[in-house]
């Protein structure tokens, strides 16, 4: 092997594994070295479903008769709304029938025909609040709290206060939208001002799992020892004339979690290994469903080997109508294209989850930045066909562990515009999904620049209303 050889494969390649982390255990936060939670848990893990560019609330999960006796009238408001693009159309009814669904009775439109099979499953909030309705500031409010980019998300908290179950995975995993990812990128899945171990890992759902898991050619197995060895003494030297360095530490722990991942990433990326039956309840055998399918399925796979919080994107950045939520243009045509993708996937992901007795601990999050206007995003006397953002209204849900389910808290006012009972804001909903996983959201903090902080900033209430 020469030098320029060598030097590929360190930079490109696994990247320098210290050779004692195929020998035993590494220390980290991992199984039974995590932090205890503050309180009993409800929910051991976590699954965060983001759905990029926008769902709309009054297309979906918030049901407003009045809009369909209303449809095409203006808005009747002293206030003049402030929209994305500053156009107020005429109030439009839903493109899709509402209907009261299971023994719960909630109400979910035919947009998600089989997520409303399940809906004695979830926890549904119609009164969320957003402080922005601008797509990157509200993604990153959505994950991290904050409108700026730079802060933790929750996924990096969650691993920073609780560690993982498991030392041959990340404790906090990624699963972008195969056609592109988020708003920001890789900010919404980072580590921010925590230990840098602590960032999100992403994986692919189909092809290569993760980039630059493997050298790019087989070494003879004595050279493989002898370079992991080398290189192990070389970062050990490094460490002891740089005491401190986060960084330095957290790439060689990074290391010796990618010799672990080299045995458990290709057995839990293999979906062959479920059954046919199992593989079509999610949709794989649909190409509309195929690609977020694997995603649920993967999901469920790495919770199951002790992946602490698992992230899926649905959508896209902003800017690319075709591959994300965001229906300005046209709601039927936009929302009638993205709902088929995932929900086949998100309601099997619910019955599989049920039927393997893991939703009693695990804890499903469905959430959307911000909702979508009542009203089109038109000329004041045309009924347009499509809608604008809306930060003063929307709704999310939860499912599993802890919760009141088949329930629906909080409300709109009569046409879905603004939340008007037991109004609900990022802080709170954080504060509450913290809460379940055995987290007081006040005492979750970390000392930086001066400033005790926290994922919920200084604010945040636990919504007590959806406990169980």
């Amino acid at each position: 092997m020469n030098r320029r050889s060598f030097l590929s494969w360190t930079t490109h390649g696994l990247g320098g594994a210290a050779l004692a982390s195929l020998l035993q255990p590494a220390p980290s936060a991992s199984a039974g070295t995590a932090p205890a939670p503050h309180h009993p848990p409800k929910a051991r893990r976590a699954i965060h479903i983001c759905l990029c560019g926008a769902l709309s609330q009054v297309d979906s999960f918030d049901y407003k008769p009045a809009l369909a006796r209303l449809h095409g009238r203006s808005l009747q408001s002293s206030e003049r709304p402030d929209v994305f693009f500053g156009q107020v159309g005429l109030l439009r009814q839903s493109d899709w029938t509402f209907r009261q669904r299971g023994r719960s009775g909630l109400w979910v439109s035919d947009l998600f025909p089989e997520i409303a099979q399940v809906a004695d499953e979830l926890t549904i909030i119609n009164s969320m609040v957003a402080e922005t309705s601008n797509h990157t500031p509200a993604t990153f409010q959505e994950n991290t709290g904050f409108r700026l980019n730079g802060f933790p998300t929750l996924g990096a908290w969650l691993s920073y206060g609780l560690g993982s179950e498991t030392e041959n995975l990340p404790a906090f995993v990624v699963i972008p939208d195969t056609r592109g990812q988020p708003a920001g990128g890789s900010i919404n899945w980072t580590n921010g001002f925590l230990s840098a171990r602590h960032q999100g890992v992403m994986m692919r759902s189909q092809g290569t799992p993760i980039d630059d898991l493997f050298p790019t050619r087989q070494l003879p197995a004595e050279a493989d020892r002898a370079t992991r060895q080398l290189l192990d003494a070389m970062n050990q030297a490094h460490q002891e004339r740089r005491p401190g360095d986060d960084a330095l530490a957290a790439r060689i722990r990074s290391y010796e979690l990618a010799a672990r991942m080299q045995l458990a990433v290709p057995e839990v990326a293999d979906l062959r290994q479920e059954t046919q039956a199992t593989q079509s309840l999610y949709g794989l055998d649909r190409p509309e469903s195929a690609d977020f399918g694997r995603g649920c399925l993967l999901a469920r796979r790495l919770l199951e080997r002790g992946v602490r919080f698992v992230q899926l994107f649905s959508g896209g950045s902003f800017g690319s109508p075709r591959i994300n939520w965001d229906g300005h243009e046209n709601m039927r045509q936009n929302h009638g294209r993205e709902a088929p993708r995932i929900d086949r996937p998100v309601a099997a992901l619910l019955r599989d989850l049920r039927r393997r007795g893991m939703m009693d601990d695990t804890l499903v999050i469905f959430t959307t930045e911000f909702g979508r206007t009542p009203f089109t995003q038109s000329a004041a006397n045309i009924v347009g066909l499509g809608r604008d953002h809306n930060q003063y209204g929307f709704s999310v849900w939860l499912a599993g562990a802890g919760l009141k389910a088949g329930h629906k808290y909080g409300a709109t006012d009569e046409i879905g515009w603004r939340a008007a009972e037991n109004v609900v804001h990022w802080h709170d909903f954080h504060a509450t999904v913290l809460h379940l996983l055995g987290i007081d959201h006040e005492r979750l903090t970390f000392y930086h620049n001066g400033i005790r902080r926290r994922l919920t900033n200084v604010h945040g209430e636990v919504v007590n209303g959806i406990l169980s």
